[in-house]
């Protein structure tokens, strides 16, 4: 066998072959596995911190898991998990992402450098990686700027693992905020330039794909909830009620994503000239709006299951219409971003949730779960009308 060179071998070897359908292998599944995990361990960290703080809380810890996973995703988009060097790769950062989910609880307390400090090692050595990887070719300029954005958020998260009270929470979003907004200023890095959309060239069907995924991990961690929360206690009629209920708004917020949208979404990303764009924009920006939606709504279950009958609280109020408002915007968002088309359906039913609000704490808790299962059912519905589709 001939030798050849790094920019004619080693980066052919380590990239996907592009000529057949891209489809989401068995370890990128896998790796899934870790984050199904840290959903739960957010959902249950929300339930125990039902106050304003601890919800800025909950969703500052949603957001760095979020990056660290959706930046390995657009990684694995180019590279071929089926090689052993790309298995290690995920195999160690799923190992240092499992490391991250069990700190989740005590982030803010005792463990917070270790969720800080895993961040920081995936975000340094998976993109070390990309740029030794991908030597010669020409994403290796795109890896070299995202290395320097890096670098910067890194320092940030481990000076927040280091500090205490609110300066940790300021220094973990200035973290966040560097590896989100380097996309949006296209890692823009003295020296090296700015890289543009139309230079990610990702394939969009797998991305789509990998997104999608996401969000059935966080509808999974729902299902889980409601069967694991009635397991506990002795079924009575208000129970059963109240597992109907959680089940039947888990399917609403299951239809809402993937009945109409889902598959249409990713058949615009795929034949899109600049999929790098959307890929930025409808899902690394704006679906984790829509996994917080469910979070909150799994978390929602869980306190409906404990005790049915009583009445809800203000804080129970907000778990219980905020999960599918913020799912409602969210996805509102996303058909915005895609097809530029502002769904008033969505609309409308986040302006129902807020008028159930006014009167939440007058309702048993398990009526107005019904009423928000209700809006979003009502909204999945209306897709099926004729005149409320995006246009073609």
């Amino acid at each position: 066998m001939r030798l050849v060179s790094a920019s004619e071998g080693r980066t052919p070897r380590l990239l996907r072959d592009r000529t057949g359908v891209q489809r989401v292998t068995s370890i990128e599944l896998f790796f899934d596995l870790v984050y199904v995990f840290a959903v739960t361990q957010l959902s249950h960290y929300l339930l125990g911190h039902a106050d304003v703080r601890g919800a800025l809380q909950a969703a500052l810890l949603l957001l760095m898991v979020w990056v660290v996973w959706v930046y390995t995703t657009w990684v694995t988009n180019w590279l071929d998990p089926d090689l052993m060097a790309v298995r290690l790769l995920l195999v160690v950062l799923m190992l240092i992402s499992l490391a991250m989910s069990v700190s989740l609880p005590r982030a803010f307390e005792d463990l917070g450098l270790w969720v800080g400090g895993a961040y920081a090692v995936q975000q340094i050595g998976r993109t070390v990686f990309m740029v030794i990887a991908l030597r010669g070719h020409p994403l290796e300029a795109n890896f070299q700027r995202i290395l320097a954005w890096c670098v910067v958020s890194s320092a940030f998260a481990v000076a927040g693992g280091l500090a205490h009270g609110n300066a940790r929470a300021l220094l973990w979003l200035a973290a966040v905020g560097v590896d989100l907004l380097g996309g949006v200023a296209g890692f823009y890095t003295p020296g090296l330039g700015r890289s543009r959309t139309s230079d990610w060239t990702i394939e969009g069907g797998h991305f789509a794909e990998r997104c999608q995924g996401f969000i059935l991990i966080a509808l999974g961690e729902s299902i889980v909830i409601i069967g694991a929360t009635l397991t506990e206690k002795p079924a009575g009629a208000s129970d059963v009620a109240a597992f109907v209920v959680g089940f039947a708004g888990a399917v609403a917020l299951w239809w809402l994503y993937f009945d109409q949208s889902a598959e249409a979404a990713a058949e615009e990303i795929a034949r899109s000239d600049d999929p790098g764009r959307l890929g930025r924009s409808a899902y690394t920006l704006i679906h984790p709006v829509m996994v917080a939606g469910i979070i909150v709504s799994a978390a929602a279950d869980q306190k409906v299951l404990s005790n049915p009958a009583a009445t809800a609280s203000t804080a129970s109020a907000w778990l219980i219409l905020g999960g599918p408002a913020l799912f409602l915007a969210g996805h509102a968002a996303f058909k915005l971003v895609v097809w530029r088309y502002l769904s008033w359906p969505r609309v409308a039913g986040i302006a129902l949730l807020a008028l159930l609000g006014l009167a939440a704490t007058t309702i048993p808790e398990l009526g107005l779960a019904a009423c928000a299962a209700g809006v979003v059912a009502a909204v999945a519905a209306s897709d099926r009308l004729p005149g409320l589709h995006p246009p073609s």
